[in-house]
């Protein structure tokens, strides 16, 4: 029994000192027959052995095409079968792989690739309503005229090279399909000597997160962090080469890369897309025809399958295990999942992008109200302590900051030594944000956050962000921007604001402001003009206060949350 909230991952299973592209090698010379991917909505159906020969050839022909490692490489598309290639393929030429949200507009998009300086950038070029490669035309006209690998853009002065996923390549691009075939002797030569030269701790991978500072912020993993953390996740839901993982979570985050594909290529399972984006028809169709045995998602995708018209007539019996992650499960939502998805040994788990992701996780065989309540026990090899505001550790129970300290904390942000100064102290431990107990077994709760990050749908998403682009609107004066309860995605976006003096806007004129320019899920749904905000004698803005005036005027009650 815990004496104080301090955890740690004690464990007879090594961590491992390999690259990405080691390890992925090893599991293709281990199960070189099996099953690795398949892509439904592409009718691509590969072998472990299939995919090595995909990575290797592009990997050789990024190389060729004159990326080094330890370059940016950007990469802007929803789920494919071209993700996963370029996921591995820049892991083994030690090239740096910049995961872009889909939902990026120009302004992210210009923001990210110029932050981290990205020499190159694969992008799809049409994915919904959203024209990609109009938008990059946007932000770099110089495209048009430019031989594809040699372009020199005022606004993008780093960028050279577009790699056009699907279609013709537009002019300046090349096509995805064709870097492969610039895998030339040299260049095949100069991937197989970077297998051996290549170290673990290199930074392989930036993952933006929103940051109360108004950017988002790069956070920087290693081959070690994502790799050990998909092997771990695996651990716990007892993955094997018979497993047949359906991922209808995105690539971008590390639900998609690490939960997903890592977990599997590190334990011979298969990865399985159902669709570019979620679509809870697609994945019921797929979980029955590719006889997949776990799933993952956040709740709001379990609740759309649970409910679909069409739920009753398909065989999930094959089901096993998964992980539900991104927002609390309410319970009845999880005994569904155990009951009628067949998801006996579904799991829960918690973590941060910072942290690789997963510091908690519930095991299989854990009571269904362990994994709705908590976020499971410590993960292996990671450390966990509950300090309350002077850093001091606090008993089991009591609520205080979650820190995490381990192989899985990331290198810093890309660019941001004093942001990554002020979440990662000189002991090594990474400033969570999150407010947690730990009770006398160990299990975690996370019971709220420090900072007033909305959860939208599993999208993490801090105020100031948005608050920073409305200023730019010239009749906004002051912006402040909260949460507020939504039946259907946990929470809503909600913007206040002060107009300038003699200047007149409306909702939809904010909207529209937005549109195309920052991504679809932190446009506020409800904008309200108010001429001064609840505030303390101090001069602070009290948000709280304004949730609870629009919680009653939206009559919101009943989803009403501490």
């Amino acid at each position: 029994m815990l004496k104080q909230s301090y955890v740690h991952g004690a464990s007879s299973v090594g961590l491992i000192g390999e690259t990405i592209g080691q390890n992925f090698d090893a599991s293709v010379a281990r199960w070189p027959d099996r099953e690795a991917l398949i892509v439904r909505h592409q009718n691509i159906r590969w072998t472990y052995q299939d995919l090595k020969a995909e990575v290797d050839a592009f990997a050789a022909g990024l190389l060729a095409l004159g990326l080094e490692p330890g370059d940016r490489i950007g990469i802007w598309s929803p789920n494919n079968s071209e993700w996963v290639i370029t996921q591995f393929a820049t892991a083994k030429a030690g090239l740096v792989l910049v995961n872009i949200n889909p939902a990026y507009r120009i302004a992210e998009l210009d923001y990210a690739l110029n932050k981290v300086s990205a020499k190159a950038l694969v992008m799809t070029a049409a994915f919904k309503s959203s024209d990609y490669v109009a938008m990059i035309r946007e932000l770099a006209p110089e495209v048009d005229s430019a031989e594809p690998g040699a372009l020199k853009a005022e606004r993008l002065p780093h960028l050279t090279t577009l790699i056009q996923i699907g279609g013709e390549a537009a002019p300046g691009m090349y096509a995805f399909s064709d870097v492969a075939g610039f895998a030339n002797d040299a260049a095949r030569a100069r991937l197989e000597e970077l297998a051996g030269t290549l170290q673990f701790d290199d930074p392989i991978n930036i993952q933006f997160t929103s940051g109360t500072t108004g950017f988002p912020k790069g956070a920087t993993l290693t081959h070690f962090n994502i790799l050990n953390n998909g092997f771990f996740v695996g651990e716990a839901m007892k993955l094997s080469e018979e497993d047949r993982l359906c991922i209808p979570v995105p690539l971008y985050h590390c639900f998609g890369m690490v939960l997903g594909n890592l977990a599997c290529t590190t334990h011979g399972s298969a990865m399985v897309y159902p669709q570019e984006a979620f679509e809870p028809l697609s994945v019921l169709e797929t979980v029955e025809a590719e006889r997949c045995t776990a799933l993952h998602g956040v709740p709001t995708m379990f609740i759309a399958e649970l409910d679909h018209p069409e739920f009753a007539k398909f065989d999930l019996s094959r089901l096993r295990t998964g992980i539900m992650a991104g927002s609390p499960c309410p319970i009845e939502i999880m005994k569904r999942v155990i009951a009628e998805m067949n998801m006996s040994e579904v799991t829960i788990a918690y973590g941060m992008t910072e942290t690789s992701p997963v510091s908690f996780q519930s095991s299989t065989d854990d009571p269904v109200e362990r994994r709705v309540s908590t976020v499971g026990r410590i993960h292996p090899h990671v450390e966990v302590k509950v300090v309350d505001e002077a850093g001091a550790i606090v008993a089991p129970g009591v609520a205080g900051e979650l820190l995490t300290r381990g192989y899985s904390v990331m290198q810093g942000y890309w660019g941001d030594e004093e942001r990554t100064d002020e979440a990662i102290d000189a002991a090594g431990w990474m400033h969570t944000g999150d407010m947690a107990t730990i009770d006398e077994e160990g299990y975690c709760n996370i019971v709220g956050r420090i900072k007033d990050m909305v959860i939208r749908g599993g999208e993490n998403v801090y105020p100031r962000e948005i608050e920073e682009y409305l200023y730019r609107h010239p009749a906004v004066q002051d912006v402040q921007v909260f949460g507020v309860p939504d039946a259907k995605y946990g929470e809503e976006l909600c913007a206040w604001i002060v107009l300038s003096e003699g200047q007149e806007a409306g909702e939809e004129e904010i909207r529209a402001f937005c549109q195309g320019q920052i991504a679809h899920y932190k446009i506020p749904r409800y904008v309200r003009f108010v001429r001064e905000y609840p505030m303390t004698v101090t001069g602070k803005v009290q948000k709280f206060v304004m949730r609870e005036q629009m919680v009653e005027e939206l009559r919101l009650d009943e989803m009403k949350t501490a």
